[in-house]
């Protein structure tokens, strides 16, 4: 399980870290530093390792077989692709639940309007659109000033144009708060256009290590983006003559 830390001077330390279920080794040995501030996406084929690597970093994986050390700030928030808004809860109780001490309700509606739902702190889940409900889910998300933010394929869900205003308000989101972030996605263009660094996972190992530095506002028509969506589409094993729909890596997660 992960082990909170408070004097680390980046926000995951994963040293040796192996996951196993049955006979089959889903990490093997991996090595993982990710630093303060610092965004991650980790990319891979379905079964490579993806989802087993965040649930061990969010310890989510009590009794599975496994070894290594995984170190993690005490602040650390998830956001999955399903909103997982509690239905007989208004948005602004969703978003603070689980949250204590003075000025928890004032919190929660700053953070709603840095979203872009201002005024909908009283509409219940069922009154927000997929787009607004993955808004509340990121408000939810930040409300604890997290120092690690574990995203889990969170506009996977999404239509396209969603998808694009969602990059766009996270990268902005980010800015403010300042989290490390470890997000999990099978989009490539995705990775490029949010990440400081994209890890290929492939055979429970890192195949690829890229560090992303694109000039300015991002621009899936900036040669370099094109070029670093090369080099992981062939880390992946995806010709760049015949690229797979969408820059998708798959659209099933087996583990």
């Amino acid at each position: 399980m992960a082990t909170h830390a408070g004097q680390l001077t980046a926000a995951v330390e994963i040293t040796g870290l192996t996951r196993s279920f049955g006979d089959r080794t889903v990490l093997d040995a991996v090595d993982l530093r990710i630093h303060r501030g610092e965004f991650v996406a980790l990319i891979g084929r379905s079964g490579s390792g993806k989802s087993t690597l965040l649930r061990a970093v969010a310890g989510l994986d009590d009794g599975v077989d496994g070894s290594g050390e995984v170190f993690v700030p005490r602040r650390v928030s998830l956001v999955f692709q399903d909103s997982r808004l509690l239905p007989w809860l208004r948005v602004l109780d969703n978003v603070v639940l689980g949250q204590s001490g003075s000025g928890v309700a004032a919190r929660g509606r700053q953070v709603l309007a840095e979203v872009g739902l201002a005024g909908r702190e009283r509409a219940w889940p069922h009154e927000l659109s997929g787009g607004e409900q993955q808004r509340a889910a990121l408000a939810r998300s930040l409300v604890s000033e997290p120092e690690l933010l574990l995203a889990d394929e969170p506009f996977g869900a999404l239509d396209a144009l969603t998808r694009i205003r969602m990059h766009a308000l996270l990268r902005t989101l980010l800015n403010v708060h300042r989290p490390a972030v470890l997000l999990v996605t099978h989009d490539v263009d995705e990775a490029v256009l949010l990440a400081d660094r994209v890890l290929v996972i492939d055979e429970g190992r890192f195949a690829l290590d890229l560090e992303i530095d694109l000039p300015g506002e991002r621009s899936a028509q900036h040669p370099d983006f094109i070029r670093y969506r090369e080099q992981l589409l062939e880390s992946l094993g995806v010709t760049t003559a015949h690229p797979a729909p969408d820059a998708n890596t798959d659209h099933e997660e087996t583990r």
